[in-house]
Formats: C-alpha cells, structure tokens, sequence
C-alpha cells in the first residue's frame, strides 16, 4: 500500500522559531500579524513575514499567513494592500475565514493558494466542496470531528484536509476585552494587546480547582484556550492511512524547545508509519517533556473531550 506522506505543519511565533522547528523536521508553518490573524502564536510584521519567506525556502518550507480573523469594515482598509505584499514576497498560501479575504484575494491574486477555517463550522463534506468549487485548496476542519467524521470528509472531498494532532485549542472566544476591563475594575492600568499573554493567566472552575484554562487578549478580544493538550502522536497512522494532506500542531503559549521536541517526534512518528514501524513508544516521550499543567488526550477524536 502506497502512503502519502503528510505535510507537518506547526505554528511559529517568531523568525528564530522557524529555523528551529525547520531543523526538527516541520514541512511548514502558519504565522501572521495582528491585524489580520487570530490567535497568532507571535505577531509577524510584513517585513517579519518577507524575512520568513526567505528562511523557508532556503530550507525548502512552506510559510501560511493567517487571515483568520473577523473583519469588521475598518479592518478592510488596506486588506488589499497586505494580501499584495503577501504575494510579493511569494508566500505559499493564506489561511482565512471571512468571505471578505476570499473575495479580496481572488481579485488580485487568483493563483494564491486559499485555506479556509471557519474554526468550527467546517463540519461536512458539502461545506467544503462548496468553497472547492470556488477556488479554496485547503479546508481546515473543526477540532470538534470525531476521528470517524474526518476520515468521512476526506472520502467525499478533492481538496486538501487540514487537521490538529498536537496542542491547546479554543474554547470561548469574546470580541469584549475582558481582561483589560476587569484589570481596569481592580485599579490597574490598562493591559495592552500581547501583554496577557506573557502574563501568563488562567481561569480556575470554583468546583474544579485543579484544571487551568489559559485566558489571553489579543487586538480581536479574549481567548480561553483548553486545559489539556490534544496528543494524537500514537494514532498518526489513521491519518496518513485516510490521506489526511496536513497535520497541524499548535505552538501557542508552548516554548522553543517543547515545540522543538515534539517536532521531533512527531517527524519520527510519521517516517514510522511510513517505513512499517510502530509509534506506541512515541507518547511516552511526549509525556516526558509535557509541562504538568497540561494533561495530554485525545480531544474529540474519540468522543474523550466534553466542553
């Protein structure tokens, strides 16, 4: 049986991190700025972005910006502007959500390759072939598919199938800036967009004392990410076995060298399957390296998490 191999495909939050992970062993890597991405792992200027053109293909990688964000009208002015910059710089693709960088793109860069996640409504096969007909080339499915479901989808489509097999996901996303609002409550001066992050803050359940939920603002609001970190290295068979074109691993609020680690074991896990070889060891090693905060399972794949 002939395998295809599978895109590795990590986030990135700063031009040092994609040298790294690029040495580890990652094919590609979504990164972005403020204005335009949602829940970037790092904000990348345009000249960021140039500069990590330049790294990727010196090292025969793949850069994605992400558009992802909700575009309010002022968010438009100078869309068109960017998405020329991007194309300039020749990036191998934007990943976005909302119609109006769709429409943007395809007017001035009509060969840009166009990944499109909605986050959580790219639930079926007829949602996708919908936008495949119109010009996407990516479809990023929700993270809420069973592992069933994503195997379903990819059977019924003819364009590429994005999913998460490493990381934290989002639970609540609010356009309110909470945080700055409850600091400002307290008396303390305002908190500026990045700043939370560093912080470091998590939400703790009155009657669930031991789960931590990181929460963080960014320039589109507040984000109240997973306690748990999904961990599909042991099943990457089943996605390779099912054709699954990319396997993403989100880096936001993990270190360097955690995301360097796993890299490396998720290139292993993938050469594995691959060659014949088993992965069941694989976990063990993450489990090693996995800050003890941040429990490991296997999200909704198995029906194993409940929002």
């Amino acid at each position: 049986m002939n395998l295809k191999k599978p895109e590795l495909l990590i986030t990135a939050k700063n031009l040092d991190e994609i040298k790294y992970l690029a040495d580890s062993g990652a094919d590609a890597f979504n990164i972005g700025g403020d204005i335009y991405g949602l829940r970037v792992a790092g904000i990348f200027t345009l000249e960021m972005i140039k500069e990590a053109v330049k790294i990727a293909k010196e090292k025969q990688k793949k850069i994605y910006v992400m558009m992802n964000a909700i575009l309010h009208n002022d968010s438009l002015n100078g869309l068109e502007d960017y998405l020329t910059k991007l194309v300039e710089y020749d990036v191998d693709g934007i990943v976005f959500g909302d119609p109006a960088v769709f429409i943007t793109a395809k007017e001035i860069a009509p060969d840009l390759q166009l990944h499109l996640n909605t986050e959580t409504t790219i639930t079926n096969a007829e949602t996708i072939n919908f936008w495949a007909k119109r010009g996407v080339t990516r479809a990023v499915l929700a993270r809420e598919l069973s592992l069933e479901e994503v195997i379903d989808i990819k059977n019924k489509v003819n364009i590429e199938i994005q999913v998460q097999v490493h990381g934290l996901t989002c639970i609540f996303h609010s356009k309110r800036s909470l945080l700055t609002n409850y600091f400002e409550h307290l008396g303390y001066n305002k908190l500026l967009p990045q700043e939370s992050r560093k912080k470091q803050l998590h939400l703790r359940e009155k009657k669930r004392p031991d789960e931590r939920y990181p929460i963080f603002e960014d320039s589109h609001g507040t984000h109240i990410m997973s306690d748990h970190d999904i961990c599909m290295i042991e099943h990457i068979d089943k996605f390779i076995g099912a054709g699954i074109d990319s396997l993403k691993i989100e880096g936001i609020l993990h270190s360097t060298d955690y995301l360097v680690n796993v890299t490396k074991l998720y290139r292993k896990a993938i050469d594995n399957v691959l060659s014949g070889k088993e992965n069941g060891y694989l976990v063990e090693q993450i489990k090693k390296i996995q800050p003890k905060n941040r429990p490991l399972n296997t999200g909704f794949y198995f029906k194993e998490q409940i929002y």
